[in-house]
């Protein structure tokens, strides 16, 4: 590992002198490449430096001690160097494995959140509402920028399903752990009986493409003008604004109706196909890996039950990772780092264990 990380300090270092270089800094795609590694490199660099720092000061504490011959308070402060310092090395050794870790390459990606009722009719499409209200909050609270793409609104203010983008760096990597079933257990404002009721909702978090990434042959689409229809479509009902795609070699089928324009929505409803496709080839290329390591955090699945929402108790509960939180009303307003958090921890640890039996 510390040959690793002296190639990677070595790399940095070569990265700082070339974007001082004039003719770098007057390619701005060449220029924008280079800050984008230096800005991976760079937490890796700056702990690994602070190891060496813990190193060299244990190694002096070491010999000090070694050497016998130390007054009292000496030996007393020695020793504390000793300890804390060896301490410090373990735990930037550690921090060092999961900064080391490969990157999942969509990580740094903006994504195509699909959120869709499921089992509960109209119960469901409210709860479905409620979550994407509280992925707009969470991404409000740091600084990303969310768009409809599509929605298909019930009378009652709620989704039957609803597609939007969210803009911001490392969405994905936050986002990516929300694809599964996501439960709720709560008494209907429609109920008069009181009883609890358990519907559940679809999450598809697929990363954000480009055009270079996914190329789609023109040939290969069956492209289907409509009129708008269903709550919140009154606006574009008489004309045929509204678009279908299906991709004939895979059946994959998007629909877009949010924007008065026919272009516009053909033009969201293709952002919407390439992410599509795109997540349709990753998870083949992951099916092939998945009996050396599966991700014990979530296959993203979109069947696979992750969390339950439980009103009556005020608990939210994901399933992969055993932690209950009784904080539901902080959650559904965006307070998601803590979940995020605990998801993440718990898949670097999971990654950390896979590499560990691989070398053994």
């Amino acid at each position: 590992m510390l040959d690793r990380l002296e190639t990677v300090e070595n790399r940095l270092e070569e990265i700082n002198n070339k974007l001082m270089e004039p003719n770098v800094a007057n390619d701005q795609e060449k220029y924008a490449s280079l800050m984008k590694e230096f800005k991976r490199l760079t937490p890796i660099v700056e702990k690994y430096r602070d190891y060496k720092r813990a190193k060299n000061a244990y190694e002096e504490a070491k010999e000090m001690l070694e050497e016998g011959g130390l007054e009292k308070d000496l030996r007393e402060l020695a020793q504390e160097q000793y300890d804390e310092n060896k301490d410090a090395m373990d735990t930037y050794a550690q921090e060092l494995k999961i900064l080391l870790l490969p990157q999942d390459p969509n990580d740094d990606k903006n994504v195509i959140v699909e959120i869709r009722g499921g089992a509960g009719g109209d119960e469901a499409a409210l709860f479905a509402g409620s979550l994407y209200r509280m992925y707009c909050m969470y991404a409000e609270s740091v600084g990303w920028k969310g768009e409809i793409l599509s929605a298909n609104e019930t009378e009652l203010g709620g989704f039957k399903e609803i597609s939007f983008s969210i803009e911001g760096e490392g969405a994905y990597s936050k986002l990516k752990f929300e694809s599964g079933v996501h439960r709720v257990q709560r008494v209907p404002e429609t109920e008069a009986s009181g009883r609890i009721h358990t519907s559940t909702v679809t999450v598809a978090v697929l990363p954000e493409v480009e055009e270079v990434e996914v190329q789609i042959n023109p040939a290969d689409l069956q492209i289907d003008t409509y009129r708008a229809s269903g709550a919140g479509g009154q606006h574009v009902n008489k004309t045929e604004s509204a678009i279908r795609i299906t991709h004939l070699p895979t059946g994959t089928v998007v629909e877009c109706q949010d924007e008065r324009s026919q272009y516009k929505n053909k033009d969201k409803a293709m952002k919407i196909l390439r992410s599509k496709i795109y997540e349709q080839k990753q998870r083949e290329q992951s099916d092939k890996i998945a009996s050396e390591r599966k991700l014990q955090v979530g296959t993203g699945d979109r069947s696979e039950r992750i969390r339950t929402y439980n009103f009556p108790q005020g608990r939210v509960t994901d399933h992969r990772i055993g932690l209950t939180l009784y904080k539901l009303d902080q959650i559904l307003n965006g307070d998601l780092n803590e979940l995020f958090d605990a998801l993440i921890t718990f898949d670097q640890a999971e990654k950390l264990q896979a590499q560990s039996d691989q070398q053994a």
